[in-house]
């Protein structure tokens, strides 16, 4: 077909459709939440609403590798990065192999109850450092972390810091 055809439409498509769960999902802003002594915390109402409708029951929880913080995925950004990430690794490559499965294995399912909760078990609480079970919930686009109170605001970086790291990001080429 030429330029006007079908498959024209399709090339256009797909790509996007690929990319839709994490145009959908735009976690933004910083929400206080407080976990029960069961560790269920309620998932922000406004990331709630924003979840793609196929991950409104369950979510993918990760530590985060060099902070002191649980990053929650939709399923359909999970999968997505995921797919991504052995795109990247050798399958024949031992190390590889190791990283994928070390990466993949430290992931948990985390179930939404129908009042919007998530259940944290209590040793990924303590290991973020969870203190009074106050924890701060921040958006990070298409997925978002699950942080001490304290530990969030000591990690904060500085405004001078902030701005000159965002200006050196900013001006890459």
């Amino acid at each position: 077909m030429g330029k006007s055809g079908e498959f024209e439409n399709l090339f256009i498509l797909l790509p996007l459709q690929k990319y839709a769960p994490i145009i959908m999902s735009t976690f933004i802003g910083k929400y206080d939440a407080k976990a029960d002594v069961k560790g269920r915390i309620f998932i922000p109402s406004g990331y709630r609403k924003i979840l793609p409708e196929t991950d409104r029951e369950r979510v993918v929880m990760r530590r985060d590798a060099e902070n002191d913080c649980l990053i929650i995925y939709p399923v359909t950004v999970w999968n997505i990065k995921v797919e991504e990430f052995k795109s990247r690794l050798d399958e024949w490559n031992s190390v590889d192999q190791l990283l994928l499965m070390q990466f993949v294995s430290e992931a948990e399912w985390l179930d939404i109850d129908s009042q919007g909760r998530v259940l944290i078990p209590k040793k990924h609480l303590q290991g973020i450092a969870v203190e009074n079970a106050e924890v701060l919930f921040v958006g990070m686009m298409d997925r978002f972390a699950v942080w001490s109170k304290s530990r969030y605001e000591q990690s904060r970086l500085s405004g001078a810091d902030f701005a000159a790291l965002l200006k050196e990001r900013m001006m890459k080429k």
